[in-house]
């Protein structure tokens, strides 16, 4: 609840987040539309890139937001919370839930964009779209939480998600499918948790109107094995997370 009444109050933060997105998608999408017509899979290069903005909201409002841990730290009431008579693992997952929640709730805006673009959306898919934002959203919320935990300062923290926030975001897929890459790119990219959401963004908003083979082809996982990987990162992330949340700090 904190973290979401911080968030509200903060309406210049709110905007920006809103408006990078929509920037990245305006740009991207109608600057290679042309570009890259013939090689998008008889896709429109928009529809191509709209799971992908979708998936960069997530990360960036999710990594953005375990800053508010460092700035805790760095006034002190990071110290009140951990000498509090409750568990570390309920302090690590409140501020994850807070992050996630935030990330979850402004990637929703972007939807209203679909009908604008020629996405078409129901309730399934809107449905399924919102599970995997929760669930990529735990998974980056829980990697900068872990960040933000080593770090002791925001200045340090703002440098550590400056420098994997694009090759993230570039690695994912989002601009290109991650099946026709060379195979040291295809390696990096399973490493990175975005790059399952992505996959299943793509899965999910493609599934109505695009034919079944052509989101076979552009599909690195089944969406089951998508949603496993994401809760697996966010368990490998989260442990850490908990040991690093010292009493004595």
């Amino acid at each position: 609840m904190r973290e979401i009444i911080r968030f509200w109050r903060d309406k210049p933060r709110i905007i920006s987040t809103a408006f990078q997105p929509v920037m990245f998608l305006v740009v991207f999408g109608f600057g290679f539309r042309q570009i890259l017509a013939r090689s998008s899979f008889g896709l429109d290069f928009i529809q191509f890139v709209y799971p992908g903005i979708i998936a960069m909201n997530v990360m960036g409002i999710a990594f953005f937001s375990s800053v508010s841990t460092v700035w805790d730290r760095e006034f002190g009431f990071l110290k009140e919370i951990l000498v509090a008579p409750v568990s570390r693992v309920s302090i690590v997952i409140g501020k994850i839930a807070g992050a996630a929640t935030v990330a979850t709730l402004q990637a929703l805006i972007l939807l209203a964009l679909a009908p604008f673009i020629g996405v078409y959306l129901n309730f399934t898919i809107v449905f399924h779209l919102v599970v995997f934002m929760i669930l990529l959203s735990f998974a980056i919320a829980g990697l900068g939480l872990l960040i933000a935990s080593l770090m002791t300062t925001t200045e340090s923290f703002g440098v550590v998600m400056q420098v994997l926030f694009f090759p993230m975001f570039f690695l994912s897929g989002a601009f290109f499918p991650l099946t026709q890459v060379p195979i040291w790119m295809e390696w990096l990219s399973k490493l990175d948790p975005l790059t399952y959401g992505v996959d299943a963004f793509r899965q999910v908003i493609l599934s109505q109107g695009t034919a079944a083979q052509v989101v076979k082809t552009l599909s690195l996982n089944s969406l089951g094995i998508d949603a496993l990987i994401l809760a697996g990162f966010f368990i490998v992330f989260i442990i850490p997370a908990t040991l690093n949340f010292d009493r004595n700090q």
